[in-house]
């Protein structure tokens, strides 16, 4: 219910206004079975967006901390991730990604939508960093098909620091399933998982037109 009051009647409204999104691609989207959505990450509102766009329901691996903040933006955080049923992961400890990996392959296994941001954080500047490898893990355990998906237009309605919403034009561009399942069997072969994600940041790079740098994210954000 809570999910639905999000997308009709709640969040949804505002941001259609607010973003006047649009989608193409959509032929790209199996509708039934499991499906892992692999996007580009630009800003806070790109997982708003996503959810809203999406026919079928989308699930994401939640940092458990968006459960447990402080404030107005916690208690917004608090609210979205559980009123849309999103899981809450505890990602603190010695295998920080097992937790997480767990909880993405049983959503899977149960036919249902995983949504992941394989960069593992928001772009620093605009362009695409190189790609963990937890997709390609999943995506081989599961066989799930992994759909690329690339947003536009999501800094201008959420500009990075901002704390409000502004007016922009956000588009969402689906492209075709990436099929995996002929590494079946190869989820501890470094050389595969690597392979696998590159094939995916590939798709993501051309699709969004986006810089490609091959290095992590994070490491660049830790270096600023």
């Amino acid at each position: 219910m809570w999910y639905l009051l999000f997308e009709y009647v709640l969040i949804g409204p505002i941001l259609r206004i607010l973003g006047r999104p649009r989608v193409s691609g959509t032929q790209n989207l199996p509708t039934s079975g499991p499906v892992i959505i692999a996007g580009n990450h630009l800003t806070v509102v790109d997982s708003f967006f996503l959810v809203l766009l999406m026919r079928r329901r989308v699930t994401f691996i939640a940092k458990s901390e968006y459960f447990t903040g402080r404030g107005i933006k916690g208690a917004a955080l608090r609210w979205f991730y559980s009123a849309t049923g999103q899981v809450p992961v505890d990602r603190r400890g010695a295998d920080a990604s097992a937790p997480a990996l767990a909880a993405a392959k049983s959503i899977l296994r149960q036919g249902k939508v995983w949504a992941v941001y394989p960069e593992g954080t928001r772009s620093p500047d605009g362009r695409l960093y190189k790609g963990k490898t937890g997709l390609a893990r999943v995506a081989i355990e599961t066989g799930a098909p992994v759909v690329p998906l690339v947003m536009y237009g999501t800094l201008a309605v959420n500009p990075v620091g901002s704390r409000m919403w502004r007016p922009g034009k956000v588009r969402m561009v689906v492209g075709e399933p990436l099929d995996f399942t002929r590494y079946a069997g190869g989820e501890n072969s470094k050389v595969i998982l690597r392979a696998v994600t590159d094939e995916v940041m590939a798709a993501l790079a051309t699709l969004s037109g986006q810089e490609y740098v091959d290095v992590y994210a994070a490491s660049v954000k830790e270096a600023a």
